[in-house]
């Protein structure tokens, strides 16, 4: 019976871990000039040079960075290819039968406090 749960947690927790590290290491080490990335933080920003294990990232235009390349979250992908992405996968752009938009970057805006019907602080809320 032991056996039996060591053999689930490795199949369940163990091997997806070591999955997603491998992917995020491959990724990290693919990085070249001119890749748009996002740091683990949240900070957007583009590849300029790379130096053994650090990335410099210029953050606005002439400002440069030096981070860890661990730091690096994810690699963005140039709205372009999402564009030529949908129109391969759909046939045509922004039909209402995929996003309903022909502007992909409209499903990302978030809602406002008052658009989610929370416009009023708790002490002016009537019960």
């Amino acid at each position: 019976m032991i056996a039996l749960m060591v053999v689930v947690f490795y199949f369940l927790l163990i091997r997806p871990q070591r999955k997603r590290q491998q992917e995020q290491a491959k990724m990290q080490n693919s990085l070249t000039p001119g890749t748009g990335v996002m740091t683990t933080t949240g900070l957007f920003a583009t590849v300029v040079a790379i130096d053994a294990d650090d990335v410099i990232l210029e953050i606005a235009p002439g400002v440069e960075t030096r981070w860890v390349k661990a730091a690096i979250g994810r690699v963005l992908v140039p709205v372009d290819d999402v564009e030529q992405d949908l129109k391969a996968t759909t046939g045509t752009l922004g039909t209402s039968d995929t996003l309903g938009t022909a502007d992909p970057a409209v499903h990302d805006v978030p809602k406002t406090a008052e658009q989610h019907g929370e416009g009023q602080d708790s002490t002016s809320r009537k019960p």
